[in-house]
């Protein structure tokens, strides 16, 4: 606003005592003062009200108009209570360094003039931000130039003061201003988000953590693949992005909350072209999974992924490893519920969840590429070749890629919120290949992870190539009924025991068992004597029939303690 404008309001109560050739000053904010020197409190182009408490003579004004004028304040507004008319040395001071100076009646309470600045000062803040979200909304949808959602990330924060920040339904941080979010509370936000949207609620969310509110506004995808607003949520609500914002957004008038739904579409089209930019990275994925599932040979398969290692490892010297990753979002079927197609859905989340949880930015999953099968989801994960051990004395080289349940330890909480209720994420990862021959296998191995992790409770489940050669593999296949009449048989006579003596049965068989059978081993783990140990086992074989010496009866006992 300009100083002019405070002149045309008479309920203001201002008269101008001087420096009328500058009311076209803009005034950026206000403050009231009574210190003698209050320059670390001002940053230029505030209207500064003073009662003049700061005045004992004449000599105090030239001073204090002085440090005004350096600070670069907008005008000087003296109330008339204190000491009537305004003294004549301020008044030469002010027209001495060009500084507007108005005297506030004394009628008039300097509360009314703050709130009657700030009230315009924050309206034209939010329009001209508003302009400038559109106008980067016209350059993002034709092209790069608008700087993508930082630029009105950090306006949010120079002109409203509003931190905020864009999250992936994970939680990861796509961008920000100042700071970025810690990543606990981030996941906790996408949660909150996702568990909101589920339940239909409309945005924005809010939600407190430690005292700070903060409000979830939803970033709808925009572009070509966008489904239409009345789909299933459970189409989107895995793969859009989310602003957060430290504010709480519930007392907040209608034009403000405009500017940030503003601010989310604007935000969207950026989404849009950055998901455009995937189009090759999944079409190569495709390509290669078609030539895989159909038999292809594998030089014709090897060919492919030449050409899709520099796009997604660019400067690699070397042909990389290669891992596949199945993942699957499954939803619960109610009569008559139209079905969800879960296929693009568990494209977009894998794409999301192979990223580094502590990358920011969207870029980040350039060298991802997945497609999609059906209801499956398929990655196809270079890695750059790591060192092999020059000797047998180095020992085993270090396991290459990604492991399932590190993938899955910084989503887990925010996905099974979204998932709540009906719906389920399984993932398999198959090991790391070096040629093109060993796709196929990492394909099905891949698969057949995923099952293993299908088989197991819980929303959001991950299984490895690893638990592929073990008992892990079977356990989760057995029957319940079978399940539970073999537990019961070997162990629940045991737990009979213990419930009426208290005589640790179960600990102790666990203790044996992963000590290998070591007595000497088992009783310092259980800080027991070796003999009272002897005890304990023989009363096991007793109740149970079993003998421990034996490597069949431990097997059985291993399998229930799994089991149980």
């Amino acid at each position: 606003m300009r100083l002019r404008a405070l002149l045309e309001n008479d309920a203001l109560g201002l008269r101008l005592l001087g420096g009328e050739d500058e009311l076209d000053r803009t005034v950026r904010g206000v403050m009231t003062t009574d210190l003698k020197d209050p320059s670390r409190y001002l940053s230029g182009g505030e209207l500064v009200l003073t009662g003049l408490a700061w005045r004992t003579e004449p000599a105090d004004a030239e001073p204090f108009v002085r440090i005004l004028a350096s600070a670069g304040v907008a005008a000087l507004a003296a109330g008339e209570a204190e000491l009537g008319d305004i003294p004549d040395d301020l008044v030469e001071a002010c027209l001495r360094h060009r500084l507007p100076l108005f005297a506030v009646n004394e009628s008039v309470a300097f509360a009314t003039i703050t709130e009657h600045v700030v009230r315009q000062v924050s309206g034209e803040r939010a329009g001209d931000l508003a302009a400038v979200v559109d106008r980067h909304r016209r350059l993002m949808t034709s092209g790069p130039a608008g700087g993508g959602p930082e630029v009105v990330l950090d306006l949010l924060g120079s002109d409203l003061d509003l931190r905020a920040w864009v999250l992936s339904p994970t939680g990861r941080q796509i961008a920000g201003a100042g700071e970025p979010l810690e990543a606990a509370l981030a996941a906790t936000l996408a949660g909150e988000h996702l568990a909101a949207t589920r339940t239909g609620r409309r945005g924005p969310h809010r939600l407190g953590v430690a005292g700070t509110t903060y409000s979830l506004f939803p970033i709808r995808n925009t572009g070509r693949g966008a489904a239409p607003a009345s789909r299933d949520v459970r189409e989107t609500v895995l793969s859009d992005w989310l602003l957060a914002v430290e504010a709480d957004a519930g007392d907040w008038p209608a034009a403000r909350l405009d500017l940030l739904q503003g601010v989310t579409q604007l935000i969207a089209v950026e989404r849009d072209r950055r998901d455009a930019a995937r189009t090759v990275r999944r079409r190569l994925a495709q390509e290669v999974l078609e030539l895989v599932q159909t038999g292809a040979a594998p030089a014709e398969i090897a060919a492919r992924l030449r050409v899709a290692a520099p796009v997604l490892l660019p400067g690699l010297g070397t042909a990389p490893h290669w891992q596949v990753v199945v993942a699957r979002v499954e939803w619960d079927q109610e009569a008559g519920q139209a079905p969800v197609e879960t296929g693009p859905v568990a494209q977009a989340l894998l794409e999301e969840i192979l990223v580094d949880p502590a990358t920011v930015g969207a870029e980040s999953a350039d060298r991802i590429a997945v497609a999609h099968s059906g209801d499956e989801a398929i990655a196809l994960v270079p890695l750059a070749a790591g060192p092999l051990p020059e000797s047998e004395d180095e020992g085993p080289a270090p396991a290459l890629g990604l492991h399932a349940d590190a993938l899955l330890a910084s989503v887990r909480a925010p996905l099974s919120a979204g998932l709540d209720g009906d719906g389920r994420l399984t993932l398999g990862v198959s090991a790391a290949v070096h040629s093109a021959e060993g796709l196929r296998g990492a394909l099905e191995e891949a698969r057949h992870a995923r099952r293993v992790a299908a088989a197991r409770p819980g929303r959001v489940c991950a299984a490895g190539h690893h638990e592929l050669a073990s008992h892990v593999l079977l356990l989760p296949f057995v029957p319940d009924d079978v399940r539970r009449a073999f537990t019961a048989r070997l162990l629940d006579p045991l737990r009979d025991y213990d419930r009426r003596h208290r005589a640790e049965l179960i600990p102790t068989l666990e203790a044996f068992l992963d000590c290998d059978g070591s007595w000497t081993r088992c009783a310092t783990r259980l800080h027991l004597h070796v003999n009272t140990l002897r005890y304990r086992v023989g009363r096991i074989e007793q109740l149970t029939g079993r003998d421990l010496s034996r490597l069949e009866d431990k097997l059985d006992f291993f399998l229930a303690l799994r089991m149980s």
